[in-house]
C-alpha cells in the first residue's frame, strides 16, 4: 500500500505565502505525475498544480505566476509553493500521485490539508 501525507497549511493573511508538502511511503516502484487540486467549500475539486516526471508543469490561470509546484523524486515527495495569496484560495488542498507499485500503476490521495486565507 501507499500513503500519502500533506503538511505545511494553515491560516495566513491575503498577501502571504504558504509552502505545502507531500510525501509518499510505502511500496513504491516508482512516481509518475504528481499534482495538487484543492477544493473550497460548495465547489467541485480542481487542479492547482500539476508536474510530470520530466517536470513539465502545468497551472490554471488563476494560479499562474502565484504556485510554483515541484518535485524531489529522491524523497517522494511534492511540493506547492503559494504566494500572493487571496481569501478565495481558501480551500482544503489534496496531492495526488502516479505511482507505480504492487500491482501495477494506481492513483493516491492523500488525506488534505486546510489552507484558510483571511485579515
Amino acid at each position: 500500500q501507499v500513503h500519502l501525507v500533506e503538511s505545511g497549511g494553515g491560516l495566513v493573511q491575503p498577501g502571504g505565502s504558504l509552502r505545502l508538502s507531500c510525501a509518499a511511503s510505502g511500496v513504491i516502484f516508482r512516481v509518475h505525475a504528481m499534482a495538487w487540486y484543492r477544493q473550497a467549500p460548495g465547489k467541485q475539486r480542481e487542479l492547482a498544480a500539476s508536474i510530470t516526471s520530466g517536470v513539465d508543469t502545468n497551472y490554471p490561470d488563476s494560479m499562474k505566476g502565484r504556485f510554483t509546484i515541484s518535485r524531489d523524486n529522491t524523497k517522494n515527495t511534492v511540493y506547492l509553493q503559494m504566494n500572493s495569496l487571496k481569501p478565495e484560495d481558501t480551500a482544503v488542498y489534496y496531492c495526488n500521485m502516479d505511482v507505480s507499485t504492487i500491482g501495477g500503476p494506481r492513483q493516491f490521495w492523500g488525506q488534505g490539508t486546510q489552507v484558510a486565507v483571511s485579515s
